[in-house]
This record gives C-alpha cells, sequence and structure tokens, in this order.
C-alpha cells in the first residue's frame, strides 16, 4: 500500500508506483480541506452567484447561465461531449499514472469536489479498473480535456475500460468490484476533465523509463570503447572539472568505473593512436548534457505531479472561485522536448559508435565483424537498422511546444501541445533501446575478438548478460529476435548499478 500525502509526491514514490503498481490510499489530514472547498462552492450555488463551469456553460458558451436544476446534467453533458478521442488507447501503466495524479491533485483541496469522487477514482484504481483512454485528441490546453473525459466517463459508468487486459463495458466492470456509478454534482465534471495529468503521466512514465535506458547507454558505451580499444584519457577527471558541468563530470566518473581494470586498456596504454573519434571522445560531453536536461525534466515534471492544474480553483479560506490558467500546459510541453532531444541523442550517439564498430579502419576489428566476411555479412544491416531509427528519432524530436492551432473559437487561442510532446517519447525510448541493443550486440563481439584480453570486470559482467542469451556469430543467423531478447532483457530492464542516476 503506498500513501500519499497531496502535495508531497515524491521521485520514489512515483517511480515505485509506475515499475511496481500497488494500492493507493491517501493521508487522512487531506479531507478537511477537500471538505471546506466543497462546501464553499454550495454557498456559492445557494447565493446564486455566477461561477464559470459552475453554473455556466464552457468555452466561448461561459456567457450561458444554467438554471439550478441542470447543474448536475451541465456536468454529464461535458462528459459526454468531451469523449472525442481517438486514436489507440493508452498503456495500462500510463491510465494508473493518470489516476494516480488526478487523485492527488483533487485531493489537493482547490478542486471543489465531493470526497466520493477522490474514493471512486482510488477504488477503480485499486480494483485496477483502467478506463479505456485514446491516446490523441489533447492539445494540452485547457489540459487534457478529451482523454480526461474518458477517464471520467468510465466513472459515471459509461464508456468502457480494461481490467487485467481485458476489454468491458463501464457499467459492468464497476459492477464487477461492487462499484455503484458516480453521479456528478456542480463543478465535479470540469474538475476531473481539467488538468494536466495526462500530458504529466506520459512524461513522467517516459522518465521514469528513460532512467534505465541512459544507464544501460553508459554502460554498452564504455564496452565499445574497450572494444575499438579506445583511451579512457578523455575521461580524466581534471578535464571535466576545469568545465564544470555537473551532469559531464557525473558521466566521465561513470566511464571511468565502467573501465576500471581492463586489461584491453592496459595492453595498449602506449599506442600510436593520438585521438579517437567524437563518439568515444565526447561521451561525457553529450550524456552529461543528455542527463543535466533529464534531470531538469525530473524537477518539472515532479512539480507538475504536484500541482492543482484544473479551473477555477476553489480558495475555501476566503470563500473565493478564481479563474485562471492552471490548466496550460507549457512547462511540461517544454521539458518533454527536452527529453526528446535528450533520448535522440543517446541514440544517435550510439548508433555512431556502432558504425565505428562495424568499420575496421577504426575500429581495427573484423569488417562488420564477422571473421568470413563477403560469405557472411555480420553486422551490417543491423548498423542500417540503428542508422533508420536514429533518423526516425530526429523527426521525432521536432519541439512540439512551439506549434500551436487556436480552439474553441479563438477562445483557446494558444494551447502547449504537451500531450503529444510526451506521448512521442515512449517510441522514441523503443526506437533507442533497440539502437543500444545492437550496439551492445556489437561491442560483446568486438570484446570477444579481444580475447584472450579481458576487459573490466564490471563489463564482464555485462557481457556474460548478453551471451547468456545470445552466442556468439560465428555465422550469419537472423538478427531480429536477438535484438529483440537483448533489447527487452538487458536494455530496457538495465539493473546493474547506477552510476550517476538521473531521478
Amino acid at each position: 500500500m503506498i500513501s500519499i500525502e497531496p502535495g508531497r509526491l515524491d521521485h520514489a514514490t512515483l517511480v515505485a508506483f509506475h515499475r511496481q503498481p500497488q494500492p493507493v490510499q491517501l493521508t487522512d489530514d487531506c479531507w478537511t480541506r477537500v471538505d471546506q472547498a466543497r462546501q464553499t462552492v454550495y454557498d456559492l450555488i445557494e447565493r446564486e452567484e455566477v461561477v464559470y463551469g459552475l453554473n455556466t456553460g464552457f468555452g466561448l458558451l461561459a456567457n450561458q447561465r444554467i438554471s439550478h436544476e441542470n447543474l448536475a446534467q451541465l456536468q454529464i453533458n461535458l462528459v459526454r461531449s468531451h469523449s472525442a478521442g481517438c486514436g489507440p488507447l493508452l498503456s495500462d501503466s500510463v491510465v494508473r499514472m493518470i489516476m494516480l495524479l488526478k487523485a492527488a491533485s483533487l485531493a489537493r483541496g482547490y478542486s471543489g469536489v465531493r470526497r466520493e469522487v477522490i474514493e471512486m477514482l482510488l477504488a477503480m484504481l485499486n480494483a485496477d479498473l483502467l478506463p479505456c483512454i485514446p491516446s490523441q485528441g489533447s492539445v494540452g490546453a485547457s489540459g487534457d480535456l478529451a482523454p480526461l473525459a474518458h477517464m471520467s466517463l468510465a466513472m459515471i459508468g459509461e464508456g468502457r475500460l480494461r481490467k487485467n487486459g481485458v476489454e468491458m463495458g463501464a457499467a459492468a466492470g464497476l459492477r464487477s468490484a461492487n462499484l455503484q456509478p458516480l453521479e456528478l454534482g456542480p463543478k465535479e465534471g470540469l474538475a476531473l476533465l481539467n488538468g494536466t495529468q495526462v500530458s504529466t503521466a506520459l512524461a513522467l512514465t517516459a522518465l521514469v523509463d528513460c532512467e534505465r535506458t541512459f544507464q544501460a547507454a553508459l554502460a554498452i558505451g564504455s564496452m565499445t570503447v574497450d572494444a575499438t580499444m579506445g583511451s579512457d584519457t578523455p575521461f580524466d577527471p581534471r578535464i571535466h572539472e576545469i568545465r564544470n558541468h555537473p551532469g559531464q563530470i557525473d558521466c566521465a566518473s561513470a566511464y571511468r568505473a565502467w573501465l576500471a581494470d581492463s586489461e584491453i586498456r592496459r595492453s595498449h596504454v602506449d599506442c600510436s593512436r593520438v585521438q579517437d573519434p567524437y563518439s568515444l571522445r565526447c561521451q561525457p560531453q553529450v550524456m552529461g548534457a543528455c542527463l543535466e536536461s533529464l534531470r531538469h525534466a525530473a524537477q518539472v515534471l515532479l512539480r507538475e505531479a504536484n500541482a492543482v492544474s484544473d479551473n477555477p480553483l476553489v480558495f475555501a479560506e476566503d470563500h473565493s472561485i478564481l479563474s485562471g490558467g492552471n490548466f496550460h500546459a507549457e512547462p511540461v510541453a517544454m521539458v518533454a522536448d527536452q527529453m526528446a532531444v535528450a533520448i535522440a541523442e543517446i541514440g544517435a550517439l550510439s548508433e555512431r559508435r556502432m558504425a565505428l564498430l562495424v568499420d575496421r579502419h577504426l575500429s581495427h576489428l573484423p569488417a562488420f565483424l564477422t571473421e568470413n566476411g563477403g560469405l557472411n555479412s555480420g553486422f551490417m544491416i543491423p548498423q542500417v537498422t540503428s542508422a533508420a531509427l536514429a533518423s526516425e528519432n530526429k523527426q521525432l524530436a521536432t519541439p512540439a511546444s512551439v506549434d500551436s492551432l487556436p480552439t474553441s473559437a479563438n477562445q483557446e487561442d494558444h494551447v502547449s501541445m504537451a500531450t503529444y510532446a510526451a506521448r512521442r517519447l515512449h517510441p522514441m525510448l523503443e526506437n533507442t533501446n533497440t539502437i543500444l541493443a545492437i550496439e551492445l550486440l556489437a561491442a560483446a563481439e568486438g570484446i570477444d575478438f579481444r580475447a584472450p584480453l579481458k576487459t573490466s570486470p564490471r563489463l564482464q559482467e555485462l557481457h556474460r548478460r548478453v551471451r547468456d542469451l545470445v552466442p556468439r556469430y560465428e555465422q550469419d543467423r537472423v538478427f531480429a529476435d536477438d535484438i529483440r531478447r537483448i533489447k527487452s532483457d538487458v536494455v530496457a530492464v538495465f539493473g546493474l548499478e547506477p552510476c550517476c542516476p538521473v531521478l
């Protein structure tokens, strides 16, 4: 059981929840503020004050007053009309994170919902009843309206949900867990639909997954240094200290740790090679820049995970409801763009190292890492696959936050595109993990060619993991299965001790 204090989520909790979902509960002290904010809503209704979203229409229709007897229907209509998403459904892990973030945000006590709304979210989450949420249809302002509408639709017993991978009607799914469909009160539909939880969940889950990708890239890049008989001099701490970028310093330390006590390195300390190509020599500089971008993203996304981002907001202490723009997901969009560039660069650098490994003039290994070239093509086409994926990532890394199309008859005239900015991170990570898996297979082959010299003890452990799954390439065979196996069992679940953590 994970116990959450609204506004105090931390990275450790979010990582644990993403990697191993557990039941969630809120600390008891949150309910007083929730109840006070709800009472403020009731008081304003009784005084018949005009408040956006409470007794008015939405968007450009905000000047339309809604009668008291239609307030509940207004919220139902809002959920139904905004359930206009399309495209593939979001993954279960992303949907769980959305529900967690939405519950935590509402429980801050500034949204004016009843505690029953929050309890329904948690009951569904803990029963693993996950709304079917289409991945497309949000521009990231006013919040993630369409996807959150699909989440809310399941809460009122409409739409569809999934349990254990099986899709079913929401009403039947709720009955299976002895849950009654939620009856929405004034403002509650709007509070559920408004907010940045979808784009934030997409970016956060990508960031957690990227932690392992980043650590794997450091280790694999180190193995390529040894396989190509590269120098460890560029990782000397003195070089990096006088530039004073923390990420660069941390990454250089990681490369030194991975390469420590390598027999291969000792064998060519006095060789005639003056300098290595940039893809080996400048790894701390490139990976360090990526690390700092990811760490910055982690800070911003944690703040957003703890934020109240719906509209309008209820301040019970002075009985006021204020309309603002916390739903605008520009902070998420911008850091998602930074993450996209980092993920693309990690893959681009790996692809260049892969190209180096198969080039006998640079690696001083057999061409394409095969001893019987001509009859065997060796790693020729895996490098082509790497190049294709690296190029695809470059296109996907184009900033989304600089794009904007006005919506709602120009009432919402600048939007963040944060949902797409965060959503594309997941296929980009898949591409980069594949590129790294290909490099790891090639680097392991290069290490084998250096026998009887041994790589460092830490890299020997990684090499053994590869060989436990995939034998040497003594003659051509199908690569696709090996790439898939190394990607899923080594790169994507990289579990060796991180040298410079992102989170």
